[in-house]
């Protein structure tokens, strides 16, 4: 699937010209900028927590299914999932690539640990459980880099070890998501500092300091205690669903137009669905 290389080591008010910018946009499936890079990019990205794994009080059985309902209707670009099952990529990836006919789609997964075995964790069906990503590439030849692992802190109290998963969307953008830990705010709050701070960065230098945009259930509140504001380093913007998802990209992404998107009790998180636009070339701008 790719050269994998594992690594351990705003309210939400949004800018008026990004929502000019968007609302100018054709209605539809967005499009991208031609194969030299020269015009913008426009994506829209869909961020899930499915809480699949049949173990949590918030598990239905239904939350697959109505994924690929959302990804059928609304044809995002990229696609960060959380709590899920390997398998369940592999679900949603045929629908994405159905969304995608004629495009090259890649899909990756990465699990948490399981402290008590030093395995990977489990959903109730054996399978690996974790985050993972889908997106559209134009490259053919090269399989896209991936770049994964497990947060370096974590709870001592939870025996799932909380895992992180990047992938190098045709260097023009570094795909990231992240599932955090539940059971202690603090360390939520230290696993995003140090994915944001310390982790991301040199790996967004090896691709030529590509745009990052991080979506995931953060576990960690606007306003709350701890504040996800916090985590959110200069240089950086973010939105968020009203709760614990959230979409933190580098300002140089326009980042707007947020939406929430109806799972029908499926799970317990809405979908939050948001558009990125990429003008190649353009240096970061300050941090609103």
């Amino acid at each position: 699937m790719a050269d994998r290389r594992s690594h351990r080591p705003l309210r939400r008010a949004l800018a008026v010209g990004c929502l000019i910018a968007a609302a100018a946009l054709p209605a539809g499936p967005p499009v991208t900028s031609s194969t030299d890079n020269t015009g913008p990019t426009i994506l829209r990205v869909l961020q899930m927590n499915l809480c699949n794994s049949g173990r949590a009080g918030c598990f239905t059985g239904r939350a697959v299914h109505r994924a690929t309902e959302v990804i059928g209707t609304e044809a995002p670009d990229l696609v960060t999932l959380n709590e899920i099952c390997r398998d369940d990529v592999t679900t949603l990836e045929r629908v994405f690539a159905t969304v995608h006919s004629g495009r090259r789609v890649v899909s990756a997964f990465q699990a948490a640990g399981d402290r008590p075995s030093g395995d990977d964790t489990r959903c109730r069906n054996g399978q690996p459980y974790g985050v993972g990503l889908l997106t559209r590439v134009r490259t053919t030849d090269t399989p896209p880099a991936v770049y994964h692992g497990i947060h370096p802190t974590q709870d001592l109290a939870d025996p799932e070890e909380r895992a992180w998963l990047c992938v190098d969307v045709d260097g023009v953008l570094l795909a990231c998501t992240t599932h955090l830990a539940n059971t202690g705010y603090g360390v939520a709050l230290t696993q995003c500092r140090h994915l944001l701070d310390t982790i991301l960065p040199p790996i967004r230098r090896r691709t030529g300091h590509a745009p990052v945009l991080l979506g995931g259930d953060l576990n960690l509140l606007d306003g709350g205690d701890p504040d996800v504001r916090s985590c959110t380093p200069p240089g950086h913007q973010r939105i968020d669903d009203g709760a614990r998802q959230h979409l933190v990209a580098t300002t140089d992404i326009g980042l707007c137009c947020r939406r929430s998107v109806a799972m029908r009790g499926a799970t317990d998180h809405p979908g939050l669905l948001a558009t990125l636009r990429i003008d190649h070339g353009r240096p970061d701008r300050p941090p609103t």
